[in-house]
């Protein structure tokens, strides 16, 4: 939020412009989605864009790409450029969420339960 009090999208795509240096998230996106976990690996420098260094201050225990994107206030496609930045750096780790489990077909489970009431 500006000292004004305006969020990011009250109209300044010059901000959003600036921070990103003129990109895009379309290609970043096919490495992050929202549920990516990013992990800091480094700590800041003092000559360090502002937004990264709050990636890196944040992420301490991993976030998700959605959480990242609330606490800083930015769209995720802003978002995602910053996370390219640091992991191209190697500041950051990406991680993919745990998957679901896949739980075996139910004709396979009971099978396996009267074998073993057989015994």
């Amino acid at each position: 939020m500006s000292a004004d009090g305006r969020d990011w999208d009250d109209g300044n795509p010059e901000r959003l412009y600036v921070i990103t240096r003129g990109r895009s998230g379309l290609a970043e996106q096919a490495v992050f989605d929202l549920v990516t976990l990013i992990v800091s690996r480094a700590e800041p420098t003092p000559a360090m864009q502002p937004e990264h260094t709050a990636i890196l201050r944040i992420c301490g225990s991993p976030l998700s790409v959605a959480e990242i994107s609330a606490y800083l206030r930015l769209p995720t496609s802003a978002v995602t450029v910053l996370l390219a930045d640091l992991l191209a750096e190697e500041r950051i780790e990406a991680r993919s969420p745990v998957p679901q489990a896949i739980i075996p077909d139910r004709a396979l489970l009971e099978a396996v339960i009267h074998g073993l009431q057989r015994l």
